[in-house]
């Protein structure tokens, strides 16, 4: 699951100065990664959406992509909310690692409690 969250989130770092291919186009839309659980006990689901927040405009009438009026869009990704997320990210992955170690001591004292 964090793995899904650590790729979009490098993805959308990727192309947080990424512009459209056309003049006055779309440039790249933030993805966020969506986990919903599915029932109790079972691993959320996870998919990937499209952030509809506004892109963001800046004048520079000489970009190749920007519109009539000299305006240009730029992707909705703001790096300090990726920064965060990816914090975020890592930190629950490493606490899923720390359950599984303490899940394995506690499963290897098991069996050595069984083999008295």
């Amino acid at each position: 699951m964090q793995h899904g969250r650590l790729r979009v989130t490098a993805e959308n770092l990727a192309n947080a100065n990424s512009t459209a291919n056309t003049p006055g186009g779309d440039p790249y839309r933030r993805k966020i990664a969506v986990f919903e659980p599915v029932e109790p006990g079972v691993e959320p689901v996870g998919r990937v959406v499209r952030d509809p927040s506004p892109f963001r405009v800046a004048f520079s009438p000489g970009h190749p992509a920007a519109d009539a009026n000299g305006n240009l869009k730029l992707p909705n990704v703001n790096p300090a909310t990726e920064a965060a997320g990816l914090r975020a990210a890592v930190g629950a992955y490493e606490a899923n690692l720390r359950v599984m170690g303490t899940l394995d001591e506690l499963n290897r004292k098991t069996v050595d409690l069984l083999k008295i």
